[in-house]
């Protein structure tokens, strides 16, 4: 059959489609694939499938615990952002057992998961994806970018001390590049604060429900603080830098606000209690939420949708479309109303039922272990594939527009952007950054709002350690307060992990936990294609991401493609655990090291 071509019109040029895949994804942690179909002679990539090949069974073996251990099994879900875990578990039990933090327990965990914020985020963004803008791979895969960034004056030189884009590219390479070493040096500084707030990382020993054992002293805040304003210091080198880099990268190439687009359908659960308004209550839940210093909110197309915690929480939907799962559509229902009579869908968290049903992998029917997160918007009727971002840019874009944070002159949400103030420091005068909401979600504006967000994180930690400071002053140690376990009870927590939305939601039957559900933000980035064929958030975003890359298909690196999946900082443990099916045991054999004796 002949082809049909309108007069005049040139001839559509002929496709040359061709599969390729990363499997497992480098410099991310865990089991993540991405399989592509790349259309090179339109230079975009046309269908992306995103796999995660390991099981995930916390909700399964929860069940009949002791609520009191939730927070340390839970940490143990992943070797990245267990204490994000390990709070939010906290956060639950505090809502099912009825209790209320003192003051300065509360402060504490404040710094704790603002030192964690810093301490990935740096580690992620100058070690790890870094390396995907750093000089060695630019020069592999976009020789005509570098020439041009060596002949690039950087506009910031004097704040950072680069004079090229070229040279900050050359102090990204890893291990050799100057920047990166000293972000290694850093990111050590992070987790001693960290372990000063909560005992050890990444498995906090000092954290309960109820508040804190730590020991919360004068001198436990000045070593905290010491370490802090060596990074707040750090810091003003940092946003610069990455404002130099990112703003090259739309320059020299341009239309690449296109790589990694996708359109904004941004989810943040919020994140740094206010112990003056948070007393865990589901019935005030809407109230404490929005005094959180990072606003929890939904936004679609720039729209704030919601701020209201409660509604977040009724909006939350499991499905599972193209992931190894039965439904459970059958099996119990363990919540039908919430504590304030509205009522529980079936497909909500405190109601799912866990079903494994391992398969072959099929592009064309189940191909992941991950589920499919969604929230239900009401004014539509859809169920929207939110994203996080990678964490940073949705806490900012939902916290800019809401306008409500405002800290002693530290941060200042305005409407349209949030406003950093970092004090002086021993080399550096105060200075101002403001966050500007951008008119995309794409690759760079994820990693660019990664580094304002580590800002932002240090001048919430130096707000929490003037209050913490003025609660000891004020003869106010209390940590901890003591609770008692009730024999039914439900509980839900949200926060922010590193890289985006955490919510635990615990049913407690007997005294012993009946069900229990952590959703943490890699199975919202990460789902795969729902029961209505919607994709995930990185499918979603690689799918029709042009190619920059000069390189053709037999020596293709894919930078842009990884550059989109690993702006959402992908971290995949908390989609790695052990399923053995039923009936099946598992033994441990422990062999002399250099073999049987003779």
């Amino acid at each position: 059959m002949a082809t049909q071509i309108k007069r005049g019109a040139a001839p559509a040029p002929p496709t040359q489609l061709v599969e390729m895949s990363w499997d497992p994804i480098t410099r991310i942690v865990g089991s993540l694939g991405i399989y592509t179909k790349i259309d090179f002679q339109k230079r975009k990539v046309v269908e992306c499938y995103s796999t995660s090949s390991i099981f995930r069974g916390y909700s399964l073996f929860m069940q009949g615990k002791d609520p009191r251990d939730a927070h340390f099994i839970t940490s143990r879900i992943c070797g990245i952002c267990g204490d994000n875990h390990a709070t939010c578990s906290v956060y639950t039990q505090n809502m099912a057992y009825g209790i209320k933090p003192p003051a300065l327990g509360e402060w504490v965990i404040n710094l704790g998961e603002a030192a964690e914020y810093m301490f990935d985020h740096n580690l992620y963004q100058e070690n790890l994806v870094g390396v995907d803008f750093c000089e060695k791979m630019v020069r592999e895969t976009n020789p005509g970018v570098l020439e041009r960034a060596e002949k690039t004056e950087a506009p910031h030189a004097d704040a950072h001390g680069y004079r090229t884009i070229a040279d900050i590219m050359r102090a990204l390479n890893p291990f050799t590049g100057e920047f990166y070493r000293e972000a290694l040096q850093m990111s050590r500084l992070t987790r001693e604060k960290f372990c000063l707030m909560e005992g050890r990382h990444v498995h906090p020993s000092t954290l309960y429900p109820g508040g804190v054992g730590t020991v919360a002293t004068v001198q436990l805040f000045t070593d905290y603080l010491v370490r802090l304003m060596k990074y707040v210091e750090f810091m003003k080198k940092v946003v610069p830098l990455h404002d130099d880099l990112f703003d090259f990268f739309y320059e020299a190439l341009p239309g690449y606000e296109q790589v990694g687009y996708r359109q904004t359908l941004l989810g943040c659960w919020g994140s740094f209690q206010d112990p003056e308004v948070c007393d865990y209550d589901y019935h005030t839940m809407n109230k404490w939420g929005k005094a959180m210093f990072v606003t929890p909110g939904v936004v679609v197309d720039n729209e704030l949708v919601t701020t209201n915690l409660v509604d977040i929480n009724l909006g939350i939907r499991i499905l599972l479309g193209s992931s190894y799962y039965d439904d459970w559509e059958n099996e119990r229902t363990f919540v039908d109303r919430d504590p304030l009579g509205n009522p529980i869908d079936k497909r909500h968290p405190w109601n799912q039922t866990t079903i494994p049903r391992p398969q072959k992998r099929d592009f064309q029917g189940k191909y992941s272990w991950v589920m499919s997160p969604r929230w239900y918007d009401q004014r539509s009727g859809k169920y929207l594939a939110l994203d996080t971002g990678g964490g940073p840019i949705a806490r900012l874009w939902t916290t800019a527009l809401a306008g409500i944070v405002n800290l002693d002159g530290y941060i200042e949400a305005t409407g349209q952007s949030v406003k950093i103030r970092l004090p002086k420091t021993a080399m550096k005068p105060e200075v101002e950054f403001e966050w500007k909401i951008p008119p995309w979600s794409n690759a760079i504006e994820r990693d660019r709002a990664r580094t304002y967000f580590q800002a932002y994180s240090a001048a919430v930690a130096l707000y929490c350690i003037n209050k913490a400071l003025d609660e000891i002053r004020a003869g106010h140690t209390k940590t901890w307060s003591d609770f008692s376990v009730p024999k039914e009870a439900i509980g839900c927590g949200f926060h922010e992990a590193v890289r985006g939305v955490l919510s635990h939601h615990m049913v407690i039957e007997n005294g012993k936990i009946a069900n229990y559900h952590p959703y943490p933000p890699t199975p919202w980035n990460a789902s795969v294609r729902d029961i209505y064929g919607t994709p995930g958030p990185y499918e979603d975003a690689v799918q029709n991401t042009p190619i920059f890359e000069e390189n053709g298909p037999d020596n293709f690196k894919g930078i842009d493609i990884m550059r989109a999946v690993r702006s959402f900082d992908p971290c995949l443990p908390c989609g790695v655990h052990m399923y053995l099916g039923p009936g099946k045991e598992l033994q441990v054999v422990h062999s002399p090291t250099f073999g049987p004796k003779m």
